[in-house]
């Protein structure tokens, strides 16, 4: 029942939100573009509800063709030193902005306001049966990780997370998540998984980003 009221109340924020999001987004798309010339938008693709692939939305934060960087449990390395990362994508990925797309991913129904992050389709090989119960849920744009812990847990405590999310499922838990993320974004706690440029303890994949 909530899954059915939830996907009304996400679409209907959503909409009411979407006029607003497109004016917080003129400024940053002339920045991101004023900086490098290249793309506006990075569209990665993720593994959402049921399992299904769609194309997730953000504001480019990353040099274009930029290499892939995953620590050893397999999770994406970020780091305030990151070389990847262009002065405008640093300021978006502080303050969250570059998730501003994502309202899209809402009202079409691929993601949902509150829920656990979408998943990398790299990944796949990594869930067993118990973690895939996340997929009877909409991924979203903000959740218990994020808010909670964001990047300075591992893969597996984040999984757990995820589960717990799940098996909570409940209107108070997402405005509890809500009221977090709010916070979350002042204090800008947890934000990256390391302190330094990429060395020998992060696997360095041999694809590009295709942003």
């Amino acid at each position: 029942m909530y899954q059915f009221f939830k996907r009304v109340l996400d679409l209907l924020l959503a909409i009411a939100a979407f006029p607003f999001a497109l004016i917080l987004s003129v400024p940053v798309i002339i920045a991101v573009k004023a900086e490098d010339g290249g793309k506006i938008f990075y569209c990665g693709e993720r593994l959402g509800y049921q399992m299904k692939m769609f194309r997730m939305y953000k504001f480019r934060s990353m040099k274009e063709n930029a290499p892939d960087f995953r620590n050893r449990d397999g999770s994406t390395y970020n780091s305030e030193k990151d070389p990847r990362v262009t002065r405008i994508g640093s300021l978006l990925r502080r303050t969250s902005m570059d998730e501003l797309p994502q309202i899209l991913n809402v009202i079409l129904g691929q993601m949902s306001w509150v829920g656990p992050r979408p998943s990398p389709l790299g990944n796949i090989e990594r869930y067993d049966a118990e973690y895939r119960r996340k997929f009877s849920v909409r991924p979203g744009i903000t959740g218990y990780n994020q808010v909670y812990y964001r990047n300075a847990i591992s893969v597996d405590e984040k999984q757990k997370n995820d589960l717990y999310y799940v098996e909570h499922f409940s209107f108070w838990l997402d405005f509890k998540i809500i009221m977090q993320t709010i916070a979350s974004v002042f204090r800008r706690k947890n934000l990256y998984t390391n302190n330094a440029v990429p060395d020998q303890e992060v696997h360095v994949l041999t694809y590009e980003r295709k942003d």
